[in-house]
């Protein structure tokens, strides 16, 4: 489950976020929409330690992680994927799907596994 608390985010003296305050329970898939400028990708940033906020409590399973450094989220499951042309367009499906699982090169055997299920649920790559 991932919350955030009144999460305030500014970009110098600029207003990014105010107040922004959610909940996402496990399973759940939420979208979150609204125009250019909006703070959509501020919030996503925050949750993943890619900005700093102001202020805010972000919580994972009910452990504070909002001063939790980038890498170590990631280790913890909290990740994004990249929107636009900011992807590695120049590795294959594979590679993109090894270098997602990166922190978990100890478990080979759970990364193949985890392939496996990914290509046969869509064949096509």
């Amino acid at each position: 489950m991932l919350t955030i608390r009144d999460l305030h985010v500014y970009y110098g003296a600029i207003r990014a976020l105010d107040g922004v305050s959610l909940t996402v329970e496990e399973g759940e898939i939420v979208t979150m929409i609204g125009a250019n400028g909006a703070g959509k990708s501020t919030t996503i940033r925050s949750v993943s330690g890619l900005v700093r906020p102001r202020s805010a409590e972000i919580l994972l399973n009910g452990f504070p992680i909002h001063k939790t450094p980038p890498h170590q989220r990631v280790r913890m499951g909290v990740g994004q994927a990249p929107e636009g042309r900011r992807v590695f367009a120049n590795l294959t499906v594979r590679e993109n799907l090894e270098l997602g699982a990166y922190c978990r090169s100890a478990d080979k055997k759970g990364i193949k596994s985890d392939m496996d299920r990914m290509f046969t649920q869509f064949p096509r790559l």
